[in-house]
């Protein structure tokens, strides 16, 4: 879960600090979530009200027609250097910015749909060239909209013939490359929820489940984007013509579905929110946004999700009023997830109770709910209408309701949130592309939420979202109900091993026994989800520990070290230095990437080539650390076109990655891929096909884009 703002957590700890003992002791005593909001009102002053202003005041998402002229000049700066991609990310900046209606904004759209066209993006660029007139663009500057106009219906008639003459009649099937069906969302019949009262509820096989095989297939309840995750570099104008603009996750996802998009559509009341269609603005709108959009900043500082759930608890209650059913899409699901809150601190619980008090009391404000609303809630209260506005005395029970289920979610999202990860790759002009997963939303997953931990899970998760088009674009577009909080990222759980009757199924929340160490991750564990891991990973490994005492450490000058492993050599390292080494290298590991991302692969080498002698001194080959000198050390060479060094130190990073995660890992999956696809540029690559197909199949499924890649590599490589 990510916490609010530093000021608002110290201004709440600093609230806390100076409360009566009796209160707070009456606070920590309260065991009920109703009773702790309704107790928590009563504590919020003026003073909590206008501190939320004043920091607010540097998040404000106001239309700013000033803001939207910078961002277009950021955008042509992009442009005239032919990077399409950040000048199309300037200029959807600058229509978010721009007013209703404002020169400015039919400038930035005029300017994006030639971004656009470059990008061959024609339907978009038409779009956004009808939307540039009917904004007011200038009449004198019509004409260069009237010829790109007739250049995108012309590329877009060649094109749609292509695909007339090279339509293939399978690909309207959406099965997979080996037939698989198209995944269905719940739990497959091999998997059935048990409960017992030490786990609660959680998913056990039912019958036996073949390693590969999908358990279940979930979608989010509520979700949004973490900010500042960056993407795509872009360069500045003229204020900031040095500067690098980072574009994150927020300005180039869906805030709706999270799907991705160049030419966002923008929320018409204020300059942060965005969607990838009408559709998704409009949806977005009536579920939640019409509230939030007045707190926008507000809600930026509080970083909580919480309101959005209890918002569209008040549109799903009317279709459902059935709290029994534990899986699925509807808000009862989410509603019985645990909210522990004897477990938090009292500090942790004050500080969500404050946070949900303050943003309520300022939500209420934004206007009545609306009479699509079924106000009746799990209770089975009847709603009272509100005589009067504007004092904590006159709220109806459906009001309180709101609050007190507002506070729920937050705390449970410390306990059941789970973070989206994506996988990213570098440039496609490189032969050995930089690949990493990258966190883009908090979610909760209904379904998901079911599975319990394990520090050795029998699972593996896939997390996948569309991209602007194919059936759940399609789905996403349409606006219908069951669409309306179900398109955009999906999460599968496979099995990664074969999993008996009886067995639970389990999957990681984050500390994983190849990542690190039991104590470690037992703490992280305790402290984000209350309980002492007892998993078989954590119990073995902690019978090994006592066991081994303090063997393989060596006692230098009064300080733990560590020995050389070499039986003849006998030389130890105290813990300091080798700390110190280590993070010189690391230094110098992130020096060499920066200069191979600003092109500079030469020099790069030669810093990856004295760190690598470095660290060979007190790093086995097999150290993680060396594995990551060993991959960038061959993107350097494969870059400068030296594949048989590129080769080389790239099967020195795999030994290191199956050394850590294991033979059956994805890790190692994706790293043999890489190594693949250096081979396919001058090596044997349909020797390590094979392998890379089986561990993508186990983890991913027959319908990863990799394994697509992987079969047309094999197809081109054998003629």
């Amino acid at each position: 879960m990510d916490l609010p703002c530093a000021p608002w957590q110290n201004h709440v700890a600093e609230k806390w600090s100076r409360m009566d003992p009796k209160r707070k002791h009456q606070f920590t005593s309260l065991t009920e979530i109703d009773d702790v909001f309704k107790f928590t009102l009563t504590l919020i002053t003026q003073e909590d009200l206008d501190f939320v202003q004043s920091i607010s005041a540097d998040f404000s998402v106001q239309k700013d027609a000033e803001q939207a002229a910078k961002c277009r000049e950021r955008g042509n700066c992009s442009f005239k250097t032919k990077d399409y991609t950040a000048a199309a990310l300037h200029y959807s900046q600058g229509v978010c910015f721009a007013p209703l209606s404002s020169e400015q904004l039919s400038l930035c759209y005029a300017n994006r749909s030639a971004a656009l066209y470059h990008l061959h993006s024609y339907q978009e660029s038409l779009d956004d060239i009808d939307k540039a007139l009917k904004s007011g663009y200038p009449s004198h500057l019509a004409h260069k909209l009237e010829t790109r106009h007739a250049q995108c219906l012309e590329l877009l008639s060649v094109g749609q013939n292509a695909k007339e003459v090279h339509r293939n009649p399978a690909s309207k099937s959406h099965k997979g490359p080996d037939g698989e069906e198209p995944l269905t969302f719940g739990i497959c019949p091999g998997a059935a929820v048990g409960f017992s009262p030490e786990k609660g509820r959680h998913l056990v096989a039912a019958e036996r489940i073949a390693a590969g095989e999908v358990i279940l297939s979930d979608r989010p309840y509520s979700s949004v984007l973490i900010p500042g995750m960056k993407e795509v570099k872009g360069k500045g104008g003229r204020q900031d013509t040095d500067r690098e603009v980072l574009f994150g996750m927020e300005h180039r996802r869906c805030h709706r579905c999270l799907a991705e998009t160049l030419c966002p559509v923008p929320c018409e009341g204020c300059s942060y929110s965005r969607y990838c269609s009408t559709s998704c603005q409009q949806v977005a709108w009536e579920e939640h946004h019409r509230w939030e959009c007045p707190l926008g900043a507000d809600l930026m500082i509080m970083g909580v999700m919480s309101h959005r759930d209890v918002i569209k608890d008040k549109r799903t209650q009317s279709k459902s009023n059935c709290y029994s059913s534990f899986y699925g899409d509807s808000y009862s699901s989410v509603f019985h997830l645990l909210h522990h809150l004897n477990r938090h601190s009292p500090g942790m619980a004050f500080l969500c109770a404050v946070t949900v008090a303050t943003l309520y009391l300022k939500l209420s404000k934004s206007g009545p709910p609306p009479a699509s609303w079924d106000l009746s809630g799990p209770s089975g209260a009847n709603p009272q209408s509100r005589e009067e506005e504007g004092g904590i005395a006159d709220w109806t029970s459906e009001l309180w309701l709101l609050g007190s289920a507002a506070l729920r979610h937050m705390l449970q999202l410390r306990c059941n949130a789970q973070a989206i990860f994506l996988r990213f790759t570098g440039e496609a002009k490189s032969p050995v592309q930089a690949s990493r997963e990258i966190r883009i939303a908090t979610a909760i997953f209904p379904t998901l939420s079911l599975l319990n931990h394990s520090c050795c899970p029998n699972t593996s998760l896939v997390f996948s979202a569309v991209t602007g088009s194919g059936p759940s674009a399609a789905l996403c577009e349409s606006g219908s109900e069951e669409g309306s909080s179900a398109c955009g990222v999906t999460v599968t759980v496979r099995a990664a091993k074969d999993i008996t009757p009886g067995q639970e199924v389990l999957h990681c929340y984050g500390p994983h026994s190849r990542r690190m160490g039991t104590q470690e991750r037992r703490c992280v564990l305790q402290e984000q989800y209350y309980f002492l891991c007892q998993c078989e990973a954590c119990s073995l490994q902690t019978q090994q520990e006592e066991e081994e005492g303090e063997g393989g450490l060596s006692v230098s000058d009064g300080r733990v070290g560590f020995k050389c492993v070499q039986p003849s050599c006998g030389c130890s390292v105290s813990s300091p230095e080798v700390s110190r080494r280590l993070r010189e290298i690391r230094v110098d590991l992130e020096q060499a990437v920066d200069l191979m991302e600003r092109e500079r692969p030469d020099e790069a080498l030669r810093l990856l080539k004295r760190t690598w002698r470095q660290s060979g001194l007190i790093l086995a080959e097999t150290h993680p650390l060396q594995g990551e000198l060993a991959d960038a050390t061959a993107r350097a060479y494969a870059t400068i076109g030296d594949w048989e060094n590129a080769a080389s130190h790239l099967e020195r990073s795999t030994a290191a990655i199956a050394s850590q995660y294991g033979e059956d890992s994805i890790e190692l999956g994706h790293q043999l891929f890489k190594l693949a696809q250096l081979h396919f540029n001058g090596g044997p690559a349909l020797s390590i096909i094979p392998k890379v197909r089986c561990l993508l199949c186990l983890h991913c499924g027959p319908q990863s884009h990799e394994l697509q890649e992987l079969q047309a590599m094999e197809d081109c490589l054998k003629g």
